[in-house]
């Protein structure tokens, strides 16, 4: 391994100051669990590493936004929202994808912001921030901006972050009445590993039927994306096995799976027709409400 420069910032601007987005070879060090992996197989070899250990404030923790919503910092770690009451509390479907994912000793470690940052289409998390309408926070040189959590995440490890900007918090908003949400995944290798598919359902009911639906895929694609013909099938529709099915069918027809040692993309392509429903199913036949 190379030799490499590694600089612990005091501050959100002077960690902002040192990123240079012309050198590919300036990187960012949050919990390091998957840049250290690259590292040591010599996929990234870095000039210089920003370590953000030092920074704190709205950085770190899970705090109500005082209208039935959460801020999460960016550097708290995955066993904090895991044992977050407040997030148990408000969004019980991040509390429950928390505990199977990866494992504890990664969860230790990994950060809110680093799992999002990094950009791998497998992880658990952004599919749920998706379904549930969350937003990410970035600051660069020019200022801040929010960006959708829908479309942070461009592509194949690919981000719509620019290089000289840092993930600062994630607004998870308040959730309207009659909400309901779960996660389903699917490892085929290990119980700890990237799962083969994930899906995130949100679902509003009203007068007994389902008034609005959003379907979030992951895993099984390059980027955690919306299905909006899963999302049809189910609006106006009651709330029964059979509309399940028509939206796992739907489902499994837009998407484009990527192939992979998790499985072929026929695969995968049925694996997201079976998540759909089962996903739908555990929200609306078992259902957990997001408002309380």
């Amino acid at each position: 391994m190379k030799s490499f420069d590694l600089v612990e910032p005091g501050t959100l601007e002077e960690a902002v100051a040192l990123l240079d987005p012309e050198d590919a070879g300036v990187r960012v060090l949050a919990g390091g669990t998957a840049l250290m992996l690259m590292m040591k197989a010599r996929l990234f070899q870095p000039a210089r590493l920003i370590s953000l250990r030092r920074l704190d404030g709205v950085m770190r923790g899970v705090r109500e936004d005082g209208r039935g919503g959460l801020r999460i910092g960016a550097l708290t770690t995955l066993v904090e929202l895991e044992r977050s009451a407040l997030v148990a509390a408000t969004f019980p479907v991040l509390t429950g994808a928390l505990r199977t994912l990866s494992n504890v000793r990664i969860r230790n470690v990994a950060t809110l912001g680093g799992h999002l940052a990094h950009g791998d289409p497998h992880m658990d998390l952004p599919p749920i921030l998706v379904a549930i309408g969350a937003r990410v926070r970035t600051v660069g040189p020019i200022g801040e901006r929010w960006i959708d959590m829908a479309d942070l995440i461009t592509g194949y490890y690919q981000l719509a972050i620019a290089r000289d900007e840092l993930i600062v918090e994630v607004h998870v908003p308040a959730q309207p009445a009659n909400v309901f949400t779960s996660y389903a995944k699917y490892a085929a290798l290990s119980a700890d590993d990237w799962p083969s598919v994930g899906v995130a359902v949100w679902c509003r009911t009203a007068g007994g039927r389902i008034a609005d639906a959003r379907v979030a895929v992951s895993a099984a694609t390059d980027r955690p994306m919306r299905v909006s013909g899963a999302e049809a099938a189910l609006v106006g529709a009651e709330a029964t096995e059979a509309a399940f099915a028509r939206a796992g069918d739907a489902a499994a027809q837009e998407v484009e799976p990527l192939a992979d040692i998790r499985g072929s993309a026929a695969y995968k392509r049925e694996m997201v027709r079976v998540h759909v429903r089962r996903a739908l199913a555990a929200a609306l036949h078992a259902p957990s409400r997001l408002a309380r």
